[in-house]
């Protein structure tokens, strides 16, 4: 048995982009000092999720100082993290997560493949997927409305050895919709039920990370191969979400036996 800790930046949306910066290096300091490996934070997290929102777009200046501050970070404190942001591609922007490695180097992106319809005027999508990997831990990464929606973008990664796939999402409250108290609410969206389902469907870790909003429909949490809650942040309280992960128990086993990728 192996037991990883990992922590999730379950944080307030930031008030602008130098502020997602500082406030992303203190959470990267304060997760490797509670024992986590890996810490994960929400999605475009830096510079801040920009659909519906006055978020400015970010340079590619912007965003090169972002990462390196991040990552001097990361190597300062020797852990690995998962940066939810966005980067150029081809003169386009992409949602994507940084993955920069305990020693501050660049472990490499994951892009966002699956688009939701509100961000095809902003964003493009890409086409690729990979694992990655932190000390004995193998990790996948899916975005938001990719892993509530395409339980194959989960089961890729369990197929290909990830032990826990990572969930960077943003969800806020809407005008007029229930505000949940207590995870996994019957009253309340699909959206944590599924967080059940894609680690149930292929037995593996599934960990949803949003960023701290009053009223959120979703939070933080994380879940067991087997489908059980493991871990979740109180709705609306910033902080960190820290978890113990047994990669002995995230044996893939159903995402196995399932035909095709």
């Amino acid at each position: 048995m192996t037991n990883v800790r990992i922590a999730l930046a379950n944080l307030s949306y930031p008030a602008s982009p130098d502020e997602s910066v500082s406030v992303a290096c203190s959470a990267v300091a304060r997760a490797a000092s509670g024992g986590a490996s890996v810490v994960c934070f929400p999605e475009c997290f830096v510079p801040g999720y920009r659909v519906g929102k006055a978020t400015p777009l970010p340079t590619a200046d912007f965003l090169a100082r972002a990462w390196e501050a991040v990552a001097r970070q990361a190597a300062e404190s020797g852990i690995t993290v998962l940066l939810g942001t966005e980067r150029i591609v081809d003169g386009t922007p992409r949602i994507t997560v940084l993955v920069i490695n305990a020693d501050g180097t660049t472990a490499g992106f994951q892009d966002k493949v699956q688009l939701d319809p509100s961000e095809e005027a902003t964003f493009v999508a890409a086409s690729e997927r990979r694992v990655f990997n932190a000390g004995h831990l193998t990790f996948g990464i899916v975005i938001c409305h990719e892993g509530w929606r395409y339980p194959e973008t989960v089961r890729w990664a369990a197929r290909r050895g990830a032990q826990v796939v990572f969930h960077p999402h943003f969800g806020e409250a809407e005008p007029g919709s229930y505000r949940p108290t207590e995870f996994l609410d019957p009253l309340n969206t699909f959206h944590e039920k599924a967080m059940l389902c894609r680690a149930a469907e292929n037995t593996c870790y599934f960990a949803s990370v949003n960023c701290a909003g009053e009223g959120s429909p979703t939070t933080s949490a994380v879940i067991r191969p087997d489908g059980e809650v493991l871990a979740w942040q109180p709705y609306g309280q910033a902080g960190l979400l820290f978890a113990d992960i047994d990669t002995a128990a995230a044996t893939g086993f159903l995402a196995g036996r399932c035909r095709g990728t």
